[in-house]
């Protein structure tokens, strides 16, 4: 088959709306699962140690400790069982992948924050605001 084909076939198939995230990054997953005739969505939370692929290929890896055990999972970006991926918090990384974090236990698991300069501001305004209401 040609290029043309085939990158028309796999447009079909992509999502619109996927969130800004990047390596290093604690998400919350929500998966739908099929229960029978149920659905229920199941939220799998961890920090993103990896990305690979393009296009509707595209997949990353999240990692979380479970009763003192590591679990990864796999997700596909563009797959339709997944409903939504929220940002929880954005870390430091220096690396395209993390994998040295598995070696890693407790608090040298865990990655500094990026802290966000727009934030910061609007979070010193709002103190200087509170300060000014408390004393006037």
């Amino acid at each position: 088959m040609s290029q043309k084909t085939i990158a028309l076939v796999e447009a079909s198939s992509l999502k619109t709306e996927i969130p800004q995230f990047a390596i290093g990054d604690t998400v919350d997953v929500h998966t739908r699962i099929l229960e029978g005739e149920k659905e229920r969505i199941q939220i799998f939370n961890g920090v993103v140690i990896a990305r690979s692929g393009t296009g509707s290929r595209e997949m990353f890896t999240v990692r979380r400790i479970v009763a003192g055990e590591g679990v990864e999972r796999k997700f596909p970006i563009h797959s339709p069982k997944i409903a939504k991926i929220d940002v929880k918090r954005s870390g430091v990384s220096r690396r395209a992948k993390l994998y040295y974090l598995r070696d890693r236990v407790g608090k040298a698991v865990r990655l500094r924050e990026k802290r966000d300069e727009a934030a910061i501001a609007a979070g010193s305004a709002k103190k200087a605001a509170a300060k000014k209401a408390a004393k006037g």
